[in-house]
C-alpha cells in the first residue's frame, strides 16, 4: 500500500540561521505529520541504526518495510520500545461506564471520557450485556435500568429547581451560564443514580507498546462486552483508518504491531489463583473495616511483605481495608508469604509484564473508600500505583444527608430533604441492589452493570509527595465535585498528622469551607 503523502511537513524544512561550521549538516527543527504510525515509529527507529535524518527515512519507506522492520526487532529480537513511537487516536463510543473503566485502566494513558457534569445521559441510554440477553433476568434488568435512569433524570430537574430557589443570580452573570453552573451542580448529585450500564464514550491517544497490552487485558476480561471492545480495538488497527480532513486513502493504523495481541493465560491463571488465596487467607479477617473514607497505611519496611498485602488487597472480594491485610501479612510466615508470591509469578510467560502490585517502595499509600462516580474521577491520576478491589454492592452508599449537604449547601440540601427527595434517592438505590440480586441468578456480570455510581468501591492509591500534594491541589479546589474533594482532603489530614512539615506548602483548600455554587 502506497504511503499517504505528509499533509504540512516540507520536504525540505528550513535550515537553521545559524551558520554551519565545519562538515556537518546544519541544526534543524520541524514538525512531521500524515505519516501512518507504524512507519513514523520505523522512522524513528532507524535514528538509532543510521545517520539519515527523518524526512529522508520516510520518503523511502513503505509499508512493506515498515513491518519486515517490525517483524525483525520488535518480534524476533524484543526491542519493545520501538512501538512507544507509534501513537494512535481511537474513538469508542456508546460503550458501558463499567467498560470505559476497565478500557482507561492503564498507567502510561491520555485520553478524555465524557463528563458526568455538563450533559445529561438520558439520550444515549444504558447498555444491555450479552450475558443477560434472553434469559430469566433480562426483564428485571430492563426495568431496574429504566427505573434508574427516570429517577437520575426527576432528581436533576428537582435539585435545580431547589438551587435557582436557593442561588440568586448575581447581576454580572447572564442567565444562561448561570443556568449552566446550577445545573452541573445537579448532575454531580445526580449522576450517583446512574448504573454502570450507561452508556459513555471515550476518546485516547495511546503507543502502540500500551495498546498492545490494552487489548491483550481487554481481550482476557469476564465481561464480553469488553473482551469484545479489546477485539474491535484490534480490528480498528487492521483496517484503513478513519481521516475526516482528507480525502487521501488512508493505511492501517497500526496492522503489525498489535497482530499477535492475545488475552494472556498468565493474568487468567494468577487472578484464579490469588482470588482463592485471598479467599482462604482472609477469611478470618471478619466484617470489612468502612470506617475511614481516606486511611494513609503504616509504611511498610519488608517489600515482599508490602507485595503480598496488595496482591491479597486486590483479590479481596469481601473488601477489607488495606490495614487490616497488612496486619494479617504482618503475621504470617515466610512460607506462607513465598507461596502467595510465587503464585503471582508462577505462570509468567516470556513477554507477560510483572503485576502492577509489585511495585512497591513508595512512601505513601492511602487506601479510599469512595463513591464510584468519584473515584472515576480520581481514576485519572497517572502517576500513581492505584490497585482496585473488585467491584461489589457491599459497601453500600452514603447517607443522604451527607450527599445533598456537600454537593447542595445547607439551604438548598434542607429544602430537598424536606420535599422527599433524600427518600426517593434512597429508594432508587435500595430497589436497583434487591434487582441486582435477582438478576445475579442469570448472570454475576450482568448484575454488575446495575450498580449505580453512589455506591462505593475501594482503592489504594500509592504515590510519592509530589503527587500526593498534586492531588491534593487539583482536587480540593471549590469548583471541583464535592465527594473527591472530601477524599482529597482526607489525603491531606492524613498527611499532615503524619507528616506536618510535608504538608506545609500543600494548597489544600477545606471542602467544608464557604461553598461557591456558581464557581466552575
Amino acid at each position: 500500500m502506497p504511503t499517504p503523502p505528509m499533509t504540512s511537513a516540507p520536504s525540505a524544512p528550513p535550515r537553521s540561521p545559524e551558520p554551519n561550521h565545519g562538515p556537518f549538516p546544519a541544526r534543524r527543527v520541524y514538525s512531521v505529520v500524515g505519516v501512518p504510525p507504524e512507519i513514523q515509529a520505523y522512522a524513528l527507529a532507524k535514528y538509532s541504526r543510521s545517520s539519515q535524518g527523518m524526512l529522508e527515512s520516510i520518503q523511502e519507506l513503505n509499508a512493506h518495510k515498515a513491518e519486515q522492520f517490525l517483524d525483525t526487532f520488535y518480534f524476533q529480537y524484543g526491542h519493545r520500545s520501538i512501538a512507544d513511537l507509534a501513537h494512535l487516536v481511537f474513538g469508542l463510543e456508546q460503550i458501558s461506564i463499567l467498560a470505559a473503566i476497565e478500557v482507561v485502566d492503564e498507567p502510561v494513558w491520555d485520553g478524555q471520557e465524557r463528563s458526568t457534569r455538563y450533559q445529561p445521559f438520558r439520550r444515549t441510554g444504558w447498555c444491555l450485556p450479552d450475558e443477560i440477553r434472553d434469559t430469566p433476568g433480562e426483564a428485571t434488568y430492563r426495568q431496574t435500568a429504566e427505573a434508574l435512569f427516570s429517577a437520575y433524570e426527576h432528581l436533576t430537574g428537582a435539585l435545580l429547581d431547589h438551587l435557582v430557589d436557593a442561588v440568586p443570580r448575581p447581576a454580572d452573570l447572564a442567565e444562561p451560564a448561570y443556568k449552566r453552573s446550577l445545573r452541573a451542580r445537579a448532575f454531580d448529585l445526580a449522576r450517583s443514580l446512574l448504573p454502570l450500564a450507561t452508556h459513555t464514550s471515550v476518546g485516547q491517544i495511546v503507543s502502540a507498546r500500551v495498546l498492545e497490552g490494552q487489548i491483550s487485558r481487554l481481550l482476557g476480561s469476564s465481561y464480553r462486552e469488553i473482551r469484545a471492545i479489546g477485539a474491535e480495538l484490534k480490528a480498528a488497527c487492521q483496517a484503513p483508518a478513519s481521516a475526516p480532513l482528507s480525502d487521501e486513502p488512508q493505511a492501517p493504523a497500526a496492522p503489525t504491531l498489535v497482530k499477535y495481541a492475545e488475552p494472556s493465560d498468565f493474568v487468567a491463571r494468577r487472578d484464579r489463583d490469588l482470588l482463592a488465596a485471598a479467599e482462604s487467607l482472609l477469611a478470618g479477617l471478619g466484617e470489612a473495616d468502612r470506617s475511614a473514607r481516606v486511611e494513609l497505611a503504616e509504611p511498610s519496611t519488608d517489600p515482599l511483605r508490602e507485595i503480598v498485602a496488595t496482591l491479597l488487597y486486590h483479590h479481596d472480594a469481601a473488601g477489607h481495608s488495606f490495614t487490616q491485610i497488612q496486619r494479617l501479612v504482618g503475621d504470617l510466615s515466610q512460607a506462607r508469604i513465598d507461596e502467595v508470591f510465587d503464585l503471582s509469578l508462577a505462570a509468567r510467560g516470556k513477554f507477560d509484564d510483572l503485576p502492577r502490585e509489585h511495585r512497591a517502595g513508595y512512601a505513601l499509600a492511602f487506601d479510599v473508600l469512595v463513591d464510584q462516580g468519584s473515584f472515576r474521577d480520581l481514576h485519572r491520576h497517572r502517576r500513581c500505583v492505584q490497585v482496585r478491589q473488585p467491584l461489589t454492592w457491599s459497601h453500600a452508599f452514603e447517607r443522604p444527608e451527607d450527599v445533598f449537604g456537600s454537593g447542595l449547601g445547607p439551604r438548598a440540601a434542607l429544602a430537598a430533604l424536606e420535599g422527599g427527595l433524600g427518600e426517593m434517592y434512597v429508594d432508587a438505590l435500595l430497589k436497583a441492589e434487591r434487582a441486582a440480586e435477582s438478576v445475579r441468578g442469570s448472570s454475576a456480570q450482568a448484575a454488575d452493570y446495575l450498580l449505580p455510581l453512589a455506591y462505593r468501591t475501594r482503592c489504594l492509591f500509592k504515590m510519592d509527595w509530589a503527587e500526593a500534594a498534586y492531588v491534593i491541589e487539583q482536587r480540593t479546589q471549590p469548583q471541583g465535585h464535592f465527594s473527591y474533594r472530601r477524599v482529597a482532603w482526607g489525603m491531606y489530614t492524613a498527611l499532615r498528622e503524619r507528616h506536618p512539615k510535608l504538608a506545609e506548602p500543600i494548597r489544600a483548600v477545606d471542602p467544608d469551607g464557604p461553598l461557591d455554587l456558581l464557581r466552575r
